[in-house]
């Protein structure tokens, strides 16, 4: 059986504060008050006004302050013989910090009147606590000095990642610009053809096609901005999806465009794969941006696999290209809003850099992953699981 050796007040005071004589400690105890506390008892509270001193008879007590509004850090623990609040015998200021029990704990507690009135018995008193009260406000300059510091980094990478995003914000409007203007360019340009004159059947076919394929263009970029914009606002109500016919429905789309770059479209069903729990139609975006984005990053004549596999309550569906790769340097940032690779060797490529972005929001509010391996100049892996529907 162990037990625990409380230390007495007697023992306590003189440690703390060396000088004092015994008629003086005792004079200090007659005027605390010794008081109990279970395990997470908040004795000092961080900004409060409060006015008592404490001394730890026995237990333990974790020390916190709160960062940024809102990050509680952990700055020391106070054991047996420490003393914490001193300053509510000086002034009215606001706790530094916040003192919590971690143990069952004892304490001797002195008030401010308690305080005042020892100070009329005993000069010595004052001039002990005043010393350590001194050493105790050093420490705590040193300790606010370096969380200064940390301040002051938090606050150089705070600008750093608005300046990161004010970049991304001009370059997102310039992507924008550009990708909206140059098929509206087009699109009046043949307008304004058709309405001069009169075209032959062939000539007026080629531009209605044209017209018609770059006002697509114009409105699926439209489409995907808004789409991104007002997804964290509306929620889905999620139905049982055959992810294999949504997947063959975008790759249906995309046939031309792989074919006019001679890729092949590689779709491997093994088995009978299970219904995942969705919504359909943000998952077709989702997988379009993935397909678009292997095909775009593919080399002429090369493959582009979709695949799945089934593992206890998900499937995972991997588009696999093996095209350029991703640099290590900007795999990080691959699904930032507007993070748009515009140019890999003398290959240029277009888009404003939404695509990748979509897909990780609508897989995550489908409760799913997204999962990447990029190897440069070997190719890309893009893999989602997402929940089956039960």
């Amino acid at each position: 059986m162990t037990t625990t050796t409380i230390r007495t007040p007697a023992k306590i005071i003189p440690h703390a504060f060396p000088g004092i004589k015994p008629d003086e400690v005792e004079e200090i105890i007659a005027n605390s008050r010794i008081k109990t506390y279970p395990p997470k008892s908040v004795i000092c509270k961080e900004d409060a006004i409060e006015h008592t001193f404490y001394m730890i008879l026995d237990g333990n007590f974790e020390v916190t302050k709160t960062i940024n509004n809102s990050n509680k850090r952990y700055l020391k623990t106070l054991g047996a013989g420490d003393f914490f609040g001193e300053m509510a015998l000086i002034h009215s200021a606001p706790r530094a910090a916040t003192v919590t029990s971690v143990s069952d704990a004892i304490l001797l507690e002195l008030d401010d009147e308690g305080f005042n009135r020892v100070l009329k018995h005993s000069s010595s008193v004052a001039m002990a606590m005043v010393g350590e009260i001194s050493n105790r406000l050093r420490q705590n300059d040193e300790m606010a000095i370096e969380d200064l510091r940390m301040r002051a980094s938090e606050l150089a990478d705070a600008y750093e990642k608005l300046a990161e995003q004010e970049l991304a914000r001009r370059e997102f409007l310039s992507n924008i610009a550009h990708e909206l203007r140059t098929p509206l360019m087009i699109a009046s340009g043949y307008l304004h053809i058709l309405n001069k004159g009169v075209p032959t059947k062939e000539q007026l076919a080629t531009s209605m096609e044209t017209i018609t394929r770059n006002v697509d263009q114009i409105v699926t970029l439209t489409n995907d901005i808004l789409f991104l914009q007002e997804m964290d606002l509306v929620l889905p109500e999620f139905q049982s999806v055959n992810i294999v016919e949504v997947v063959n429905c975008v790759l249906n789309k995309y046939k031309d465009k792989a074919d006019t770059r001679q890729i092949r479209l590689t779709h491997t069903v093994n088995h009978n794969i299970s219904n995942i729990r969705g919504d359909a139609k943000s998952l077709e975006r989702a997988i379009t941006a993935l397909i678009d984005n292997a095909i775009k990053f593919s080399r002429n004549g090369g493959e582009v696999e979709i695949s799945y596999s089934e593992t206890g309550t998900q499937v995972g569906i991997s588009v696999q290209d093996h095209g350029i790769g991703i640099d290590p340097e900007i795999l990080p940032r691959i699904y930032d809003r507007f993070f748009h690779l515009e140019k890999h060797g003398d290959e240029l490529y277009s888009g404003v850099g939404i695509g990748l972005s979509i897909a990780r929001q609508v897989i995550l509010q489908h409760k799913g992953t997204l999962d990447t391996e990029s190897t440069p100049g070997i190719g890309s892996k893009f893999r989602m699981n997402l929940l089956k529907w039960k």
